[in-house]
């Protein structure tokens, strides 16, 4: 295991900030992991192309593959743990999980309460999926309508102040989109990444995203926070180093039929270029 961490941070010391390992770094989180043989990871179920069930019910995804890549490196076996926008920073901060990746906008209140290792992974705006008939062609539309949203996406709270929707929110993506399907809102307000993907995977002929994207805001993989300046947050933060310059994030793009992202594209030319600022 030492030897291996060595080798991940040797790859991306000239792209990443010289690890400073404290002496006070007692390394639980990686002695944990190597103890069990096992990395615990909290990712998304319900938010397509990102973390998904497929029709035999094993969870799928873009975030799912980049677990697998940790464990792999790690040379330990790899169990997911499903998570929703208001538990996943709770499952860190109780131990129920050593990583998480799961579509977490990198915000500085959430960095106060768990280790977000850099540089991000990924980065979405906010829109909006909402019914034809309604001919909804801006924000401001929604304003005093009821919008359905997952619970904890920080968003929410956006729309609510800036356009004075009415914010129902729900405990989960799917509850979310039945909601709109039964007409107890007038829009499903989520990650464009994922509305989009719903959108073109069919069986919503009769809705449209007509808004524009806002809050482009990027995402990122967290540790707890007592891991984030020792090892395991260390090598997380390179292996993502590692993984935008030898553009295998964009691979992956291209693996689950994703629109091309322009963070990507602007990461790895960055970071392929370790003097690049």
């Amino acid at each position: 295991m030492i030897k291996m961490l060595a080798s991940v941070l040797a790859g991306a010391i000239a792209l990443m900030p010289v690890a400073s390992y404290a002496d006070t770094c007692s390394n639980d989180g990686l002695k944990r992991i190597e103890s069990r043989g096992k990395l615990v990871v909290g990712v998304k179920a319900d938010y397509k192309p990102f973390g998904y069930r497929d029709e035999n019910g094993k969870i799928v995804g873009y975030e799912i593959d980049m677990a697998q890549k940790v464990a792999d490196t790690l040379g330990v076996g790899l169990e997911l743990v499903p998570v929703i926008a208001s538990n996943r920073m709770q499952f860190l901060q109780q131990g129920q999980i050593d990583l998480m990746i799961a579509t977490m906008t990198d915000t500085p209140d959430r960095r106060a309460i768990v280790g977000i290792v850099g540089p991000n992974y990924y980065a979405s705006g906010t829109t909006a999926l909402v019914p034809k008939a309604l001919k909804v062609t801006k924000w401001d539309d929604l304003r005093d309508k009821p919008v359905c949203g997952n619970q904890g996406s920080f968003y929410l709270q956006t729309i609510e102040q800036k356009y004075g929707a009415k914010i129902l929110a729900f405990g989960n993506a799917a509850e979310a989109k039945q909601a709109l399907r039964d007409k107890k809102c007038v829009a499903f307000v989520y990650d464009d990444t994922s509305i989009r993907a719903d959108f073109e995977a069919g069986g919503w002929d009769d809705f449209e995203i007509p808004l524009q994207s806002e809050d482009f805001t990027p995402w990122g993989m967290a540790v707890a926070k007592a891991d984030e300046k020792c090892a395991l947050g260390e090598l997380v933060s390179g292996l993502q180093y590692n993984w935008h310059r030898d553009g295998w994030l964009i691979d992956l793009e291209k693996k689950w039929n994703m629109h091309p992202s322009p963070y990507l594209v602007q990461m790895r030319e960055k970071l392929a270029d370790p003097q690049a600022k």
